[in-house]
Order: structure tokens, then C-alpha cells, then sequence
């Protein structure tokens, strides 16, 4: 963290696409590869400790992903992978890897996704999407019950999302193109524990920005 030297490194044997990655409060680190269709995760010494899915074989059932694309951890172990780019469900599992249920389908309904890019959870354990080409965020409690959303109308795609479980504020990332292939930017948009818009940053320009 001082000098940014790298500590250690892992995976050129074993990943083809990895996209999705997220250290747990054990240090563990868990990765999607969305070529191989697998969940990995690993300790913090790069040792792997346990694998889901079946190595480039897609598939939507209880132990097969397609491209799926991130993981977020809970406090007690259990997890939640957003599935992803070839399903549009969410899927969790207990803290052995376990399959435990799922919700989501292909839509713009509540509850409904339409590529879940990205997932995160706050202090209570609720769960928030990144619902990609929806262009919004979704939350949810942790059985899967739509609690609410909030619908982008400044970009084209919301990309990704992190809770900071300190203050359980939201963060997220969007993204704004101009017939489909000029790029205008990003903005990082911060919430409050209730979804309300707080500022926005980047391609809007500096706006007020509440740093708590």
C-alpha cells in the first residue's frame, strides 16, 4: 500500500477472461472468469480454495454459469453472483458453495435484468445490481425481494456499483455514448443509504460532492 510494489501474483495458468473480483473480510479473494463460466476463490496467498461452475461449459442450473460477471460477499460467508451476460439472474450460495436460490429473468420489470454487470451489498445485507442495459440500479433484500430502484437518465449504461458498508452509501459508474460509438465519459454517482442521488463526478463535470 506505500509503494505499490506487486506483493504476489496468480492465474496466467488458469484464467482466460477474468472479470469480476472481490476480497471478502477474511482477505479471500474471489474472481468470475466469464470465458470459463467459473467462480474462483482463492486465499490471500493465491492458494485456491474453492471453484463453481464447469470450466467452459455455460449453462443456467445450480452448478453452471453463463459469463458470469461478479460476486459479492456476506458477513457470515454466504455469497451472491450476478449471472450475468448469457443469464439474467441472481444466484446465491452458502458459505461451502452451496446452491441455495436464485431470482431474475431476462426484463425491464421489477426484478427483472437485463445483463446484471455488477453486485454489491450494504450493512444489512441488501443486495444492489448494476443492471447494465437496463441503464439502473436494483436493490433488493437478501431472499431476493425487489425493494427498490434507481433508473440513470444522464447515460446510456450503469456499469458498475460498491456500498461502502461504513456508511452504507452507494457508488456507481455509468457510461454515455453518441450513436453507439463515441464515447462521452463516465460519471461516479454517490447515494445515501436510501438511494438518494448525492453528486455526480467525471463526465458531468465537478458537481457538489459530500466526502463523508
Amino acid at each position: 500500500s506505500k509503494t505499490g510494489e506487486v506483493l504476489k501474483s496468480w492465474g496466467a495458468d488458469l484464467f482466460i477472461m477474468p472479470h469480476g473480483l472481490e476480497v471478502d473480510k477474511e482477505n479471500n479473494i474471489w474472481v468470475t472468469d466469464v470465458a470459463l463460466h467459473q467462480i474462483f476463490k482463492f486465499n490471500s496467498d493465491g492458494n485456491l480454495l474453492l471453484t463453481l461452475g464447469e470450466a467452459k461449459v455455460p449453462g443456467n442450473d445450480a452448478s453452471h454459469f453463463n459469463l458470469p460477471t461478479d460476486v459479492a460477499v456476506s458477513d457470515d460467508g454466504s455469497f451472491y453472483v450476478s449471472d450475468g451476460y448469457g443469464n439474467s439472474r441472481v444466484v446465491k450460495f452458502s458459505k461451502e458453495g452451496k446452491y441455495l436460490f436464485e431470482w431474475g429473468t431476462m426484463g425491464n420489470k421489477h426484478g427483472e435484468l437485463n445483463t446484471p454487470h455488477m453486485i454489491d451489498l450494504d450493512s444489512y445485507g441488501n443486495v444492489y445490481v448494476a443492471d447494465r442495459e437496463n441503464n439502473r440500479i436494483q436493490k433488493f433484500d437478501g431472499a431476493g425481494r425487489f425493494l427498490k430502484e434507481w433508473k440513470n437518465n444522464e447515460g446510456d449504461q450503469l456499469y458498475s456499483i460498491v456500498s461502502d458498508r461504513r456508511t452504507n452509501r452507494l457508488f456507481a459508474i455509468d457510461l454515455l455514448t453518441v450513436n453507439d460509438t463515441v464515447s462521452k465519459g463516465s460519471d461516479i454517482i454517490q447515494f445515501d443509504p436510501e438511494m438518494k442521488m448525492l453528486g455526480r463526478v467525471g463526465r458531468s463535470g465537478l458537481s457538489s460532492w459530500p466526502f463523508l
